[in-house]
């Protein structure tokens, strides 16, 4: 797998969710896209962030550290999840400026390795703060993908249409046809 190509079937969420997404199923067998450090290079192009850090063990292994304090967040209680996601954010501040465009925000990092787990610990809480029912878990049997509904009237319930949702309608009308 090279670097730039991201083989995940969802890919573009938040970045919170788009760390989360990166496990998924496929054929019944889950995948990692982070199980190794050419994973790391794929995800952090597509995010964005491949200049800014590098895709080596240490940013890996805080990266999973954030993943699994976000799964726990999303699927546990949030007794249980805060401490996690704490940790993770403990690594990173938001430091308030004045720039030629006015007031601004930068992350600012005492190990810049924590940088992309901190940045989506962060995220999370803005997605929190905007729409917490808004973050969902696909509804597709065997599914495990995350996204943030954008829908107007917050009904999606699948990560793709294309996929998930198209298996849905397909077993309904499968389901339909047997009754008749």
């Amino acid at each position: 797998m090279s670097a730039a190509r991201d083989p995940r079937p969802l890919t573009g969420e938040p970045l919170a969710l788009d760390l989360l997404n990166t496990r998924w199923n496929r054929e019944g067998e889950t995948q990692d896209l982070l199980d190794g450090t050419e994973g790391l290079a794929a995800w952090l192009v597509s995010n964005g962030l491949a200049g800014a850090y590098p895709a080596d063990a240490v940013v890996l292994r805080h990266l999973r550290q954030a993943r699994e304090a976000l799964r726990a967040a999303v699927h546990g209680s949030p007794d249980e999840a805060a401490p996690l996601v704490d940790a993770v954010l403990a690594h990173g501040r938001i430091r308030a400026r004045l720039t030629p465009d006015g007031p601004g925000e930068e992350p600012e990092f005492a190990d810049p390795a924590w940088g992309p787990a901190w940045l989506a610990a962060r995220n999370y809480l803005e997605l929190l703060t905007r729409a917490p029912e808004r973050i969902r878990t696909c509804a597709g049997g065997g599914c495990i993908l995350h996204f943030f509904d954008t829908s107007r009237n917050g009904t999606r319930r699948w990560c793709s249409m294309a996929a998930c949702g198209n298996r849905a309608k397909a077993s309904r009308h499968y389901a339909r046809s047997k009754e008749g």
